[in-house]
């Protein structure tokens, strides 16, 4: 038989000294007992890092922070891995910024008071990050939340932090609760709920449940026939705990504000019956409430289902009334059925306080929550300002709509791209020819080879080792009004003498008095003798689905006109795009004369060229980054180098 004592010392005063003859507990075990059982886990200062963001659980320990009155908020910190930054919340009406750091050590290092680890991690990796943060010298509590946390991890665990006087609560715990002081992740639920159970201020009892489930029912029970809970804690339904029902029980009893003790168990395991020999041996002096369950949803007042309730085997329930015999045997208060547990509480609750040993905590009010806008607007308690203001497309149901036509009608009615751009630019669903000739305009434009200026800062960009947005950019970046940016100016100029009955020699002439090339007119390399046949396709099309061109055959016109000074002084693919697009608004009848200028104005036009052409330019990224170019530089041969 072992026979262990052991002392606790601190400031040079014994606080704890036990004698352990039996062999149900070994001194490994109590070494880890009595590293919990000096004192409190948490307190009114206590901090937190949380690993991996989890903004619900964050703001509700922040709104618990609030409602009990704390100082200072007790999340220190937040473990993205990989990420840095910050993470915007609400600390009551102030909102605050959280660093967020991409490891462990980082966080530990910038929080050195935050001395509490809430790990979110997946069951796969749970392990892993709970071992680095239990080696991080400032990390006294790690909860582990995720259930399913592989066995030796988590003995692993467990050794760590028996040898290192460390806690660990979990794996598979919905955290705990020190009532008015600290509260881990989602642990008793809702702000309202919290609210419910009085647990903003601190009470008289100490509660441990293996069930995370049903935690929260037991906090409203409690609240109910007692003066509510000093702390809770939910230690995990997983076979190996971190830490067990009777390691908390044994640090309640050391606590001096808790008088009575509640003890939630279950059929499997054998902690129950650690917590049998420590009553029976003197270790537990405080009253305890307990009841280990075979099934427990029939009792509660709300509806809630529980994964751990329903029928059993008689074998589970043979397990679970050994352990409340047992517990009764010990002395622990333990009712004939859950039915009655609430009964049982109350009067050991009112005797304690009979005999002057319970002073019922005096109530308080706790401050309200503010409400957060975004529900306050759809409650319509508040009406607020918006800062955006959006008329082509909606993403807030359950199908997307572009113009107001949702995408399962785009898709089933085969809208194509120049549907979905006539929806997204001109908030109408155009007929098909224009739709059609929205789509040519795009793929004739989409590239005009690797000499044009555009292409040739893409493919200098590209070879410099930059990125696929940046080489796009620097090739939009060239168009303006001598490279594809003429398309709205040819439209613009074109209409007006034409609508003023300028006959194309008046124009022409009067745009040279005013020293104002022609927009749309002149190229470089095409001329009357090799005409572009971008040009010839688009005017093709216009004669063939138009019902009128009246501004097309206009430009052609000028065309004729200008031809007559030089051969080069052709109509280019920005004049017949232009001219033909005033023909497509005019000759709907699904656009106004001031809709029309408005188009025109704001710069639609121009916006054809810059789809069409960014379809080009990502192309010539592609082929030099395929092909490995190398750096560009130009040849000095092809410079005039001048003084």
């Amino acid at each position: 038989m072992i026979v262990v004592v052991i002392t606790i010392q601190v400031e040079n005063k014994i606080i704890v000294k036990l004698r352990v003859p039996t062999p149900e507990f070994s001194s490994e075990r109590f070494i880890f007992f009595f590293a919990m059982a000096t004192g409190q886990l948490f307190s009114r200062t206590t901090q937190a890092l949380l690993y991996n963001y989890k903004q619900l659980p964050i703001q509700q320990m922040l709104d618990f922070d609030f409602i009990s009155r704390r100082e200072t908020p007790s999340v220190a910190g937040i473990i993205n891995p990989g990420s840095e930054g910050f993470q915007k919340t609400f600390f009551g009406q102030q909102e605050i910024v959280i660093p967020v750091h991409a490891t462990i050590e980082a966080a530990c290092a910038a929080h050195p008071t935050a001395d509490v680890f809430i790990n979110f991690a997946s069951h796969r990796s749970a392990g892993g990050s709970s071992m680095s943060a239990l080696k991080q010298a400032t990390i006294r509590v790690v909860v582990v939340i995720a259930e399913g946390v592989a066995e030796s991890d988590t003995k692993q665990l467990i050794a760590y932090a028996r040898a290192n006087n460390k806690v660990v609560i979990g794996p598979g715990s919905v955290g705990g609760i020190q009532a008015g002081a600290f509260k881990i992740g989602d642990a008793a639920g809702t702000i309202d709920n919290i609210i419910h159970c009085k647990l903003y201020r601190p009470g008289s009892v100490g509660f441990v449940s293996k069930s995370g489930e049903i935690f929260n029912e037991l906090c409203n029970s409690i609240a109910r026939v007692t003066d509510g809970i000093y702390e809770g804690i939910a230690i995990g339904g997983d076979d190996c705990p971190g830490s067990t029902l009777s390691d908390h029980v044994l640090r309640f009893n050391n606590i001096p504000q808790i008088k009575i003790i509640v003890v939630l168990g279950e059929h499997d395991g054998c902690d129950e019956y650690s917590i049998v020999e420590a009553l029976k041996q003197g270790k537990v002096s405080k009253p305890v409430v307990a009841w280990v369950s075979e099934t427990c949803a029939g009792p509660f007042k709300s509806e809630a289902q529980f994964g751990d309730a329903g029928d059993k085997s008689g074998f589970e329930l043979e397990a679970a009334q050994a352990k409340n015999q047992a517990l009764r045997d010990a002395g622990a208060v333990v009712p004939t059925s859950y039915q009655t547990f609430e009964a049982a509480l109350k009067e050991t609750f009112d005797k304690l306080v009979e005999e002057g040993k319970i002073t019922p905590v005096k109530e308080i009010t706790p401050p309200p929550i503010p409400e957060d806008l975004s529900s306050a607007i759809k409650s319509g308690k508040v009406r607020a300002p918006t800062h955006i203001i959006s008329t082509i497309s909606d993403e807030r149901g359950e199908d997307q709509c572009y113009g107001g036509v949702s995408m399962s009608t785009i898709i089933e009615k085969g809208y194509g791209v120049g549907g979905v751009i006539s929806l997204l630019w001109f908030k109408r669903s155009l007929p098909h020819y224009c739709t059609q000739f929205i789509e040519m305009c795009i793929m004739l434009c989409a590239d005009h080879g690797p000499c044009a200026s555009g292409a040739h800062n893409t493919i200098v960009t590209a070879r410099a080792g930059k990125d696929l947005i940046s080489c796009l950019v620097s090739g939009l970046l060239t168009i303006g009004p001598r490279f594809g940016g003429a398309i709205d100016d040819a439209a613009r100029y074109f209409k007006d003498a034409h609508d003023r009955g300028l006959t194309p020699y008046e124009f022409v002439e009067g745009m040279k008095k005013k020293g104002i090339r022609v927009p749309g007119i002149g190229h470089r390399v095409k001329n009357r003798d090799r005409k572009d046949k971008r040009v010839e396709l688009l005017q093709k099309f216009a004669r063939t689905h138009f019902p009128c061109v009246k501004y097309m055959e206009y430009a052609v016109e000028v065309e004729a006109y200008t031809l007559s000074k030089a051969k080069n002084l052709i109509l280019n693919v920005d004049g017949a795009i232009g001219s033909i697009f005033l023909d497509l608004f005019a000759g709907s009848g699904m656009f106004s004369e001031q809709e029309i200028d408005e188009i025109v104005e704001i710069g639609y036009l121009n916006g054809f060229f810059v789809l069409a052409r960014s379809i080009g330019l990502i192309g010539h990224t592609f082929d030099q980054k395929r092909l490995k170019q190398p750096l560009y530089r130009h040849p000095w041969e092809d410079v005039v180098y001048t003084t």
